[in-house]
């Protein structure tokens, strides 16, 4: 699990192709000290498996279905991603629950300025909007962030300076796909209440019903 609270950025050094896999090679442009084999580190919001490691340095496989659903695909060689490495029990919960598993792409529609901060509005796909609220948390290209306002198929967020001088949102253009990832207490309760939802019946308390019982 991660929190979106991104820890710095990484440059992509390498990248190999194959097949619609892809390996790459992410040096971290902080302090990433004691990078384990095996441990999971999100890159853009995209949980991914170390495979090799070295001094502020990584290597990890991202396969065809995380391809497909992400926009690593469209990294190639000096790309600057997010980074967090995943949440330890007993470290602060300063975002919100995150597992890095990339639900869709969403593509930044327009930008506007909000002071000192800049207002995003993003479209997505709109079988995902019943998991999107308004002030509640979604996760884009790794970083926790509230969701200002929304419809079915759109979403605004603003972001403060902090977040756009360490995050790579300072690179957001329209059209650029975004990984974006739904609360999932909010995608568990939605699975557990699909199959009452769809049994429902009317409750027959019309407005004639009220009147005829005094009310």
């Amino acid at each position: 699990m991660f929190t979106g609270l991104v820890q710095g950025m990484g440059r992509v050094d390498a990248l190999e192709r194959r097949g619609g896999q892809m390996r790459l090679s992410i040096r971290a442009l902080f302090e990433l000290p004691d990078i384990v084999l095996g441990e999971s580190i999100a890159v853009n919001g995209v949980c991914l498996t170390v495979e090799s490691s070295g001094k502020n340095f990584f290597s990890a496989y991202a396969s065809a279905e995380t391809m497909d659903k992400t926009n690593l695909g469209a990294l190639g060689s000096g790309s600057k991603v997010n980074l967090e490495r995943a949440l330890a029990l007993g470290d602060r919960l300063g975002g919100h629950l995150v597992s890095g598993h990339v639900d869709c792409l969403a593509h930044v529609d327009r930008s506007s300025p909000a002071g000192e901060s800049v207002r995003y509005t993003l479209a997505f796909p709109q079988e995902f909007g019943v998991y999107v609220v308004e002030k509640g948390s979604v996760c884009l290209d790794g970083i926790s962030l509230t969701v200002n306002e929304c419809g079915q198929d759109w979403l605004s967020v603003n972001i403060i300076p902090a977040t756009q001088a360490e995050t790579t949102i300072s690179g957001w253009t329209a059209g650029r796909g975004v990984n974006m990832e739904c609360d999932v207490i909010g995608k568990y309760v939605a699975r557990m209440l699909g199959p009452y939802a769809s049994k429902a019946r009317p409750s027959g308390i019309t407005g004639d019903f009220l009147r005829q019982h005094g009310f």
